[in-house]
């Protein structure tokens, strides 16, 4: 958005300019990438990635390492461990291999996961008095 001063302005009145990083087919970085905006992969990068916004892996994008993030879309091949706050999405021309931690996680018919998931909060393991009471409060 453009205010009338001419100048960018997000939600806040904040300046969006650096906001939305790429990393071009074809480019090849090693190394480790930290960004508080919209990060998009096209090209492969061999590291870690640390956002407070969204990471996108493009259909020609490649990332071994790890990632951490608030959400991902997921169209290339990733060989990581991934730690999603919100939502984890693969697309059908997405390949995942890798520990993944997440909120929520849609797959599309097609894409390939292999690995582990581990979704939504944290599950308590009931002791034994607590599994007597559920089968008292069931029969």
């Amino acid at each position: 958005m453009i205010t009338r001063s001419g100048k960018p302005s997000g939600k806040n009145g904040e300046s969006e300019i650096g906001t939305h990083n790429q990393i071009a087919k074809g480019t090849h970085i090693q190394g480790d990438i930290k960004t508080d905006g919209v990060l998009r992969i096209d090209g492969t990068l061999i590291g870690s990635i640390d956002s407070t916004g969204k990471v996108v892996v493009g259909p020609s994008g490649r990332i071994e390492g790890s990632i951490n993030c608030v959400s991902a879309n997921v169209s290339g091949e990733v060989k990581a461990s991934i730690t999603v706050k919100e939502l984890l999405t693969l697309q059908a021309t997405a390949k995942l291999m890798g520990e993944v931690t997440t909120g929520k996680l849609a797959i599309e018919p097609g894409a390939v996961f292999s690995g582990s998931c581990s979704m939504g909060g944290v599950v308590k393991e009931l002791s034994h008095k607590d599994k007597q009471l559920v089968a008292e409060k069931t029969a």
